[in-house]
Order: structure tokens, then C-alpha cells, then sequence
């Protein structure tokens, strides 16, 4: 008798091993998955420039990568705590407008240099709402405290949320071995159950929509796996909107199944044991 609805793995046409570059963008999901790889010794870079939601503060931070366009003080925001690039996460802040330009142009080229290596490149999709900025129409990844008034707020429609999710293929296909994309199981209640709905609704339909156009493009089910798979609380975390440890592990080992063959799976195992004992500190 089953009481669960569980996805079974299918296997992949893109194999991914220890000397696989992985590059991976999006929702806070992506440094779950991408900090189980990093343990697991896989060759990972994972939201160097924080968490991206939105897949218009993705297409911009792959833009910039590939075309090699550098931020300058132009592009920062100054606040009252400071020169912002509201691109990126709340780090990419401070006093010193030179400091915020090293530290996010650094990053900005950690994602340039891994994809010269036709890394396998990872999307997460958080969310179909974005921040735009009200006086210039531009939309920002973070919007780093900045009053709501600064910005308005709405939500992609499918054409808009497709058109920019084909865009971001269009770029990255030419220089990664594959593309895989997937849409984050953490739910956005602020925007009530009905909105997350509705937002992770048209992500899933812009995502189908890349895959039946684009064979060179994988869907992964992480949505899947704790929605419909795992469909019980237990799986999230106190929150009630984040997977629980136990949840992403399943989803991870989901992950596995679908890319990683034996041999792989054993080194990740053996990998994931050494990273373990280095971080056991004994009791004295």
C-alpha cells in the first residue's frame, strides 16, 4: 500500500562527476543543494553574489558575466547607510563606494571565470515577483532595506517570466554543457498562499515552456519532491515555509539519483565522511 505519491528518478542524459564545474544561481535553495555539493567534494560555485529570486536578477547577473560589463559608481544607489548595489544581496553595501565596487566586481567575475570552463549551469527559480525601482523602471535583486516607497512591486505574467527565462537559455547555452532548471520549493506567504500559488504557477509554466522549446534543457522536480512527494509538515522547517534538513537531504539525494552514477556517488559519500571528520571538534 503506498500513502505517498513519489517521484522516481529518471535518469538524466547529463552526467555529472567530481570534475563537473557546476555553477549555480537563484532562490536561497540553491545554497542547500549547492552546500551538500561543496561537502560532497564536487567542483560548485553557488550564489556568490547572494541569493537571486526573481529569473530577471538572474538574466542581469549572467548578462554582466558573460558580457564583461563591470559596475561603476553609477551603478550604485546611495542611501543614508551608504553606496548600495541593489543587484545584489545586503553585503554588497557600505560606506566606501570603492569597497562595494571591489567586493561585487570580484564576485561578478567569479561567475564570468567559471563560465569559461562549460560549467553545468543550475537555475532556481524563487519567485514571479519583482521590485522594480520607482523612479528608473529598473528591477532590483535586493532591495536592502530601502524604503517601500522606493519601489513598486508586481508580479511577471508568463509571457514576460518565459520570455526572459528563453533569454537567459539563449545566453548560457553557447558556454555550459548543460542547463538544468528547477523552481524553489520555499514558499512566499507574505504574499498569501493563493500569490505563491499563483507565483510559482507561472514559473512552472515558463519553465515547461523553456524545455519543450530548448532540448539542450533539463527540468529538475525540487518543487515537486516537497510539494507533492513529501506533503506534510514535518518536511518544513519552524518557519512552515522552508524545507526541513530532512527534506533537502531527500531532494538531494533526489538530485543524485537523477545525475550521478555509481561511481560518483561513492566518491560524494567518501567525500562527505572526510568533511564531516574535519569539522568534528572533540569534547576535552
Amino acid at each position: 500500500m503506498k500513502f505517498r505519491t513519489e517521484i522516481e528518478p529518471v535518469k538524466s542524459m547529463v552526467s555529472i562527476s567530481h570534475g563537473t564545474p557546476l555553477l549555480m544561481l537563484g532562490s536561497c535553495f540553491t545554497d542547500e543543494i549547492g552546500g551538500r555539493l561543496e561537502a560532497d567534494g564536487f567542483d560548485v560555485l553557488h550564489n556568490p553574489l547572494g541569493a537571486l529570486y526573481n529569473p530577471m536578477s538572474i538574466a542581469n547577473c549572467l548578462y554582466r558575466a558573460l558580457s564583461g560589463k563591470v559596475y561603476t559608481l553609477a551603478d550604485l544607489t546611495h542611501g543614508s547607510r551608504g553606496f548600495h548595489c541593489l543587484d545584489y544581496a545586503m553585503r554588497f553595501s557600505g560606506a566606501d563606494a570603492q569597497d562595494v565596487l571591489k567586493d561585487v566586481n570580484i564576485c561578478q567575475s567569479s561567475v564570468a571565470d567559471i563560465l569559461q570552463r562549460r560549467p553545468v549551469v543550475i537555475l532556481t527559480f524563487g519567485t514571479s515577483f519583482v521590485f522594480e525601482r520607482a523612479d528608473n523602471g529598473d528591477v532590483v535583486g535586493n532591495c536592502h532595506k530601502f524604503p517601500a516607497s522606493f519601489f513598486k512591486r508586481r508580479m511577471l505574467s508568463v509571457e514576460e517570466c518565459t520570455g526572459v527565462i528563453d533569454d537567459i537559455i539563449a545566453m548560457v547555452a553557447p558556454v555550459a554543457s548543460a542547463v538544468l532548471i528547477t523552481v524553489s520549493p520555499i514558499r512566499h506567504t507574505a504574499d498569501g498562499l493563493h500569490g505563491n500559488n499563483l507565483s510559482k504557477a507561472t514559473l512552472l509554466l515558463a519553465c515547461d515552456s523553456a524545455v519543450a522549446s530548448n532540448f539542450s534543457v533539463e527540468y529538475f522536480p525540487a518543487y515537486e519532491a516537497l510539494v507533492d512527494d513529501l506533503r506534510d509538515y514535518r518536511f518544513y522547517a519552524a518557519d512552515m515555509k522552508h524545507p526541513s534538513e530532512m527534506a533537502v537531504d531527500y531532494i538531494y539525494e533526489l538530485f543524485s539519483d537523477t545525475f550521478f552514477d555509481a561511481g560518483t556517488r561513492a566518491r560524494a559519500l567518501q567525500c562527505r565522511r572526510e568533511h564531516m571528520a574535519s569539522r568534528h571538534r572533540p569534547i576535552l
